[in-house]
């Protein structure tokens, strides 16, 4: 199910006070690049909202469990001898403790009370990747870029969550809060993406990018392999039940997309590609993207390839996930 974000952000700039219009603003200008899509989602969400009560609720449990799984990052960051990652670890941790004072502070004023978990009906959908997280906390190779890009995918399902309560609100009153806390994560995303590419040019300006070569080659390697994944993972769907069959599919054709989005900036490879399995693959491609991203200095291949980045960060947490229920 996709929402129509646009009509939320209508009736969110029809209805803002004085003293939001900057901020309705700066959210305006990461729209056209948020999919708004459910599937961005690990499940769909268990049900409806029913009650102010409820929304709070959930509001504060994906807040808190954020800013809890940060703070365990953080840890075994620290623990690994990575400080500047355990570093960034913590403050997206403390972002998440303001998020979540946010919402503890309106149900006061809204309801007369804080959210309450009793009020919870269902379990809220996960909103951050454990998988790929992990990964990134132990990582010797992972950039502040890297930790940014995932948190700015954090940001995006849970703005694709509260698009989709909103959308499937049953009152006006839930579904305008559900539109405000869409209008928040959205806001989120601006403010993440911005350090993102703060981190970007920082990185570039510590390590030089590679020889423009280098960069075509890395390309073109990616192309080959997002090629050979796509069967790959028709392969793999084959061998699955019927639910994970659909989302191997699933991967398969978003592998061919992304493909056919590279065509564009990738040539004939000059040299030959590793034969892997498909995880080595998605690994490659993962390390491929971010590898361009940070070195090009073209700015329309830099987009391009933190896009195609983010998306492949998520796809080797489900990939694995798979592979764990291969028969």
């Amino acid at each position: 199910m996709t929402v129509s974000y646009l009509d939320i952000l209508e009736r969110l700039q029809q209805s803002t006070v004085a003293g939001n219009g900057l901020r309705l603003a700066s959210c305006a200008t990461v729209l056209a690049s948020v999919e708004v899509d459910v599937s961005l989602l690990k499940v769909p969400p268990g049900g409806t909202v029913q009650s102010l009560e409820e929304l709070f609720a959930i509001a504060q449990a994906l807040e808190h469990e954020a800013s809890t799984r940060y703070v365990a990052l953080a840890a075994h960051a620290r623990l690994e001898g990575l400080p500047e990652l355990a570093s960034l670890f913590e403050r997206l941790a403390q972002d998440e403790r303001h998020h979540e004072a946010f919402v503890v502070d309106w149900a006061k004023r809204t309801k007369g009370k804080p959210p309450d978990p009793a009020d919870l009906r269902w379990a809220p959908p996960e909103i951050l990747e454990d998988a790929t997280a992990g990964e990134l906390a132990v990582a010797r190779t992972t950039t502040a870029y890297r930790i940014l890009s995932m948190a700015v995918r954090n940001e995006e399902r849970a703005f694709s969550f509260w698009s989709y309560v909103a959308a499937e609100a049953p009152s006006s009153d839930i579904r305008a809060a559900a539109e405000r806390m869409a209008l928040e994560e959205l806001h989120h995303v601006s403010l993440l993406r911005r350090a993102r590419r703060h981190a970007y040019h920082d990185q570039r300006r510590r390590h030089p990018p590679d020889a423009a070569q280098g960069l075509s080659d890395r390309l073109a390697e990616a192309l080959v392999l997002e090629r050979r994944l796509s069967l790959q993972l028709r392969d793999l769907a084959s061998r699955m039940p019927a639910g994970d069959r659909t989302r191997a599919e699933a991967m398969a054709g978003e592998a061919e997309a992304m493909a056919r989005e590279l065509e564009p900036l990738a040539q004939t490879p000059r040299l030959p590609i590793d034969e892997l399995d498909a995880i080595a693959s998605a690994e490659r491609l993962v390390d491929d993207y971010i590898g361009i991203a940070e070195a090009t200095r073209d700015e329309h291949t830099a987009l391009a390839t933190q896009s195609l980045a983010a998306r492949a960060i998520d796809r080797l947490g489900g990939l694995r996930q798979l592979m764990k229920r291969l028969p």
